[in-house]
């Protein structure tokens, strides 16, 4: 059980209109995403994160500037949350010269030193090592820094999850790993695939704290990862939550989606992020109609212009393709 279970609820209004936009943003711009995908515009794979939203959101509140994050390639709203800009997001994937990876990395590889964020991953389960090389490189140079790796159930399979989740226990190495549990990886639901479904169970066997969180909750996802980051920061070694979530929409782009009932999808969208926010709010009595739709026409007005950007923005030479094949000092 989760420290924040045990919490008494406590409603931080300004907070809590602060993540809803947020999602908001999130969700919007991934459905014209998809749109843009649709006109070839977005072309290679592209992975929505609609459904999710509150995992990236919340847990990202939870960190400073100086942390670091390390994602998957379903990493849009992780990116976003983070700060980077929809216009720069935008540009990379319709592989544009002003994305942030240069229009070299697309969708599932979006990188940005500035913030911290290194990567979109594009393997399962890739990004494991990577969070804890980098928690390493904060310990060994005595930075004060957390570091958040977001992953799938599915990477929880992979021998990177169990070579990371060990080393980072026997180092007492400052990492908060997410797995974003959605059920389904890419389309193998997973009873199928894992004989045992207890994810806290595994990471508990590396003898470090493992939460199961609701991750259709962002003032829940929030609470916990405050909770986990602080005693990361204080030298109490790793976490791992097990965010449970779902993608409303399919694996990808190129998903039949043949693995799963749509009344299932329906159940699961009755008790989205967005919604059960924004009914928090109304009961609350601190948002209404008006300002629901003060929020969105903002948030598309934000998305048309990084839509405008990206398109006039130029796409690389082809006599600098080359670049960046072997080391050299980046502008970026």
């Amino acid at each position: 059980m989760s420290p924040s279970s045990q919490e008494p609820a406590r409603f931080d209004a300004e907070r809590a209109i602060g993540y809803l936009r947020t999602m908001k943003l999130i969700r919007r711009f991934e459905e014209r995403s998809a749109e843009l995908y649709g006109e070839q515009k977005i072309r290679g794979f592209l992975h929505l994160y609609i459904g999710e939203e509150a995992v990236a959101v919340g847990i990202l509140d939870a960190l400073e500037p100086q942390d670091s994050i390390v994602a998957t390639y379903r990493e849009h709203g992780h990116a976003l949350a983070r700060g980077i800009s929809p216009e720069s997001v935008m540009a990379e994937l319709m592989g544009r010269r002003d994305g942030c990876s240069g229009g070299r990395g697309g969708s599932m590889h979006l990188f940005d030193a500035r913030t911290k964020f290194y990567g979109g991953w594009a393997i399962v389960g890739g990004g494991l090592p990577i969070a804890a090389g980098l928690a390493l490189a904060a310990r060994l140079q005595n930075r004060p820094e957390v570091v958040a790796c977001f992953f799938g159930e599915g990477a929880v399979a992979e021998g990177e999850f169990h070579e990371a989740m060990n080393l980072a226990a026997l180092w007492r190495l400052p990492v908060l790993f997410c797995c974003e549990n959605n059920g389904y990886a890419m389309g193998t639901a997973l009873a199928r695939s894992e004989s045992q479904t207890d994810l806290c169970l595994k990471a508990a066997s590396y003898q470090m704290p493992a939460w199961p969180v609701d991750g259709m909750d962002v003032l829940q996802v929030a609470r916990t990862a405050r909770q986990a980051v602080l005693a990361i920061r204080n030298g109490g070694g790793p976490i791992f939550l097990e965010l449970q979530t779902y993608r409303f929409r399919a694996h990808s782009m190129f998903d039949p989606e043949l693995y799963r009932d749509r009344e299932e999808v329906e159940r699961w969208k009755k008790n989205g992020p967005v919604t059960r926010l924004v009914d928090r709010l109304r009961k609350e009595e601190v948002l209404g109609e008006a300002e629901l739709e003060a929020i969105d026409s903002e948030i598309e007005t934000r998305i048309a212009a990084a839509i405008e950007f990206a398109e006039a923005s130029a796409f690389e030479e082809p006599e600098t393709l080359s670049r960046f094949v072997t080391s050299e000092k980046s502008e970026r």
